[in-house]
């Protein structure tokens, strides 16, 4: 257990690292190969939280003509291990106490974004 607790401390000492390089030359001198595995090392894993059509449309970024898991993305059924929460589609306030329990299951730091016109605006 006592890995879990410093890979968040290592990666905060990298992206710390990163910034300040950033911040003192306004660029990255590195690899393409350690960029690709940089992202695939801080990947989220998500879930979607369908709602309506746009939820079917995430189900096709997994297939094979778009395949983001290729970029290091990894998706999960469970809220336990997600870092990412895709809402897709009009949250009711029938729905809105289901989303809230499903939030609150996900470990920290956790993220949510709203898919589409109906997540987004209601339809």
């Amino acid at each position: 257990m006592a890995g879990a607790n410093t890979a968040g401390a290592d990666r905060d000492v990298a992206t710390q690292s990163l910034n300040r390089e950033l911040q003192d030359k306004g660029f990255l001198l590195t690899s393409t190969e350690d960029i690709i595995n940089w992202a695939r090392n801080g990947s989220l894993h998500w879930m979607t939280f369908g709602l309506a059509c746009c939820a079917v449309e995430m189900m096709h970024t997994s297939m094979p003509r778009y395949d983001v898991e290729r970029f290091g993305t990894a998706p999960r059924a469970s809220p336990r291990q997600s870092d990412l929460m895709i809402v897709a589609g009009t949250l009711t306030n029938k729905m809105a106490p289901a989303l809230r329990k499903v939030y609150d299951q996900m470990p920290e730091p956790r993220y949510v974004i709203s898919m589409g016109s109906c997540a987004n605006g209601g339809g």
